[in-house]
């Protein structure tokens, strides 16, 4: 239970439309007496466009700052201000700075609410036509080429529809990617510039969109993946080792068999290596 103090309230803002901006959302920025934006210009340009005067004072608080400032913003809590915490679009905390600051005050004791509002996954999964009755949200991938194919070799089997962040330079190669993990076919959307005027959602097998992306593609990006179409099905070890076997014959580099098997079986490439170095111990 939370103790005397003040009160932390995440704050969503728009993606893009301003008109969805809520009058919960102008009454908390209008009356917090400290505010931790992202980015203190958007901010101040978010305000001009809700015709609202911010009163309290505004501080920096995006990734790299974030665990510094913590300290300041719990004493202003103790101290019985409201905080509002406001990142550059949708929720914070959710692959925005917000939950270090969180935890800290739920340790503390602090009284923590929210002004809901707009979220690019919820926005981007709706408008997929994808499955949305269940689904994870895996946020941005890695940046490097092998640390990103094992993170989403890691994804292979997951049945729920996968919603993820990516910068628009990426977009080419981590599309790329997912069509050689989880198979060319794979259905899945790219949603661009959500609400804002060049909204923009493709849709298609991952083959598709990785080919479309080649020309180059600008502003936010959430990408949304269908999840694997097939249940696991368990298969032996000698199977497994049978099967990787018969592709090596057919030309595949021992790597290349391995990962075809693994697409198949929906498990990952180390799951197949496994089976198979199981397989030759028997």
């Amino acid at each position: 239970m939370a103790t005397s103090g003040g009160t932390l309230i995440l704050a969503a803002t728009p993606l893009g439309n301003i008109d969805d901006a809520s009058s919960h959302l102008r009454e908390v920025l209008a009356t917090a007496q400290v505010i931790a934006a992202e980015d203190t210009r958007r901010l101040r340009r978010l305000a001009r466009d809700l015709d609202i005067s911010i009163s309290g004072r505004i501080i920096s608080f995006y990734d790299a700052n974030e665990q510094a400032r913590v300290p300041e913003l719990l004493e202003a809590l103790h101290s019985g201000d409201t905080v509002v915490v406001a990142t550059d679009a949708g929720m914070p905390s959710v692959s925005d700075p917000g939950y270090r600051l969180v935890n800290a005050a739920i340790e503390a004791g602090i009284g923590i609410t929210c002004a809901p509002g707009p979220s690019a996954v919820t926005t981007a999964l709706a408008l997929s036509g994808l499955p949305c009755d269940r689904f994870c949200f895996e946020g941005f991938l890695p940046r490097k080429p092998g640390e990103r194919r094992r993170a989403l070799e890691e994804l292979v089997a997951e049945k729920r529809t996968q919603v993820f962040f990516e910068a628009p330079h990426r977009a080419e190669a981590s599309l790329t990617a997912m069509a050689e993990v989880f198979g060319a076919e794979r259905r899945a959307a790219v949603c661009r510039e959500l609400t804002k005027t060049y909204e923009e959602i493709k849709r298609g097998t991952l083959a598709e969109l990785a080919q479309w992306a080649r020309d180059g593609v600008r502003g936010e990006l959430t990408i949304v993946v269908a999840g694997a179409a097939t249940a696991h099905i368990e298969v032996t070890p000698d199977a497994l080792a049978e099967e990787v076997a018969v592709l090596a014959d057919s030309g595949l580099t021992r790597k290349e068999a391995m990962q075809e098997v693994a697409r198949a079986h929906g498990m990952t490439r180390r799951a197949v290596y496994d089976a198979v170095l199981a397989a030759k111990k028997e």
